[in-house]
């Protein structure tokens, strides 16, 4: 079977994206498909190296949203006169409207979540504020959504928060259904050696004991809880709390400094995927209080790399973790702080180390290229 990817454009930086694009067309080639990857054309984009912003975002549309959908016509057209057995599956939502040019009832729509939907149409907990113009955008990629045949939602909350926006189709067959997403990169404990190296490498120190958080700086993420935590805990605990991923903003900073902690936050700005595997593999817990996902991949690797993990108990958060973390509400750090107090208990800790590491199979990026085979009929269900 002929598979064709429709993947990210690269000067966006949707790294997660690309990744997943890459697992994705790599597990379907394993299965012994035909699997390639399409991706808009870098015309007009060329010209910056961030196209994410400014002159650079105007110019990148064009080549997203103008020049990409007429070679997309042009070439869905020629493969599909070429080969008799072909499917399609768009591997980002905010690329449905390209569902336009394709087969629909041969075409997959991934949904990894709707939160910059749902922030567009206004709904406060979604947490994603949009311009005017974005909003615009959100609800063309939520018409385009609405008119899949074919549509795997990343997780049960998305998939149920989708079908709530979207309209009901009379007499027209969809298959919306949930596959969970698999890892998209090699997440393991690390024995202490190699962690311990890894961590002076980066410029820390490995005796010093520390909760961890990964990601950005996003107001949904709730970063200051583990501050707040951390405050809460008092002379219970003196560890430090690393952020990993997008560092420590000022703003952030000097919310600590009003706690009399900043000299106990540390950033560790785009750490590569080996330090990143020495971070979770060596804290004390791993801290992920969000307001808002679509699906939380930091969890899960978390988990993976033999961490305890104290999580927000808004969904999808519970449902990811499978009750292999310890859930609080991310309003209240007093909640976090005894979820913390309760890991000094051995038993406790290496239990939820346990369950965390068996809820993670159900991640294996093998369950779900079968999934989206089975989607796209390649497989009996």
């Amino acid at each position: 079977m002929r598979i064709i990817l429709i993947g990210n454009y690269s000067p966006d930086r949707q790294e997660s994206m690309l990744r997943f694009a890459q697992l994705i067309n790599s597990g379907f080639r394993d299965a012994g498909h035909d699997s390639e990857i399409w991706q808009p054309t870098i015309r007009f984009g060329s010209f910056f190296k961030d196209a994410r912003s400014g002159v650079a975002k105007w110019l990148a549309h064009i080549d997203k949203w103008i020049l990409f959908p007429l070679e997309l016509s042009w070439r869905v057209r020629k493969e599909m006169a070429r080969h008799a057995n072909i499917r399609f599956q768009i591997c980002d939502h905010s690329n449905a409207p390209y569902l336009r040019y394709l087969p629909k009832k041969f075409t997959v729509v991934t949904c990894h979540d709707v939160l910059a939907i749902r922030g567009a149409l206004g709904y406060k907990d979604a947490y994603c504020t949009a311009s005017f113009t974005g909003k615009i955008l959100q609800k063309w990629i939520l018409r385009s959504l609405d008119g899949a045949t074919l549509l795997a939602a990343a997780s049960k909350l998305t998939l149920s928060q989708l079908k709530a926006l979207s309209s009901e189709h009379q007499g027209e067959k969809r298959d919306w259904r949930v596959i969970p997403l698999g890892f998209n990169a090699d997440f393991r404990p690390l024995e202490a050696k190699q962690r311990n190296h890894l961590l002076v490498g980066a410029g820390l120190k490995p005796e010093t004991p520390f909760i961890l958080h990964v990601g950005s700086d996003q107001e949904r993420k709730n970063r200051r809880m583990l501050v707040d935590m951390v405050a809460a805990l008092g002379n219970k605990w003196n560890g430090k709390i690393y952020y990993a991923g997008q560092g420590a903003d000022e703003k952030l900073l000097s919310y600590a400094e009003s706690f009399g902690l900043r000299d106990r936050v540390v950033s560790v700005v785009g750490p590569d995927h080996a330090t990143l595997l020495a971070l979770y593999s060596g804290c004390e817990a791993f801290i992920w209080p969000s307001f808002s996902e679509g699906f939380g991949w930091p969890l899960i690797e978390a988990q993976a790399c033999g961490a305890p993990v104290i999580s927000s108990n808004i969904e999808p958060m519970p449902e990811v973790s499978n009750g292999a973390a310890i859930h609080a509400d991310p309003t209240k750090p007093d909640e976090f702080a005894n979820a913390f107090l309760k890991l000094q208990d051995a038993t406790i800790r290496t239990d939820l180390i346990r369950r965390g590491l068996e809820n993670i199979e159900r991640f294996r990026p093998s369950r779900m290229i079968d999934a989206y085979l089975k989607l796209h009929g390649l497989k009996n269900n």
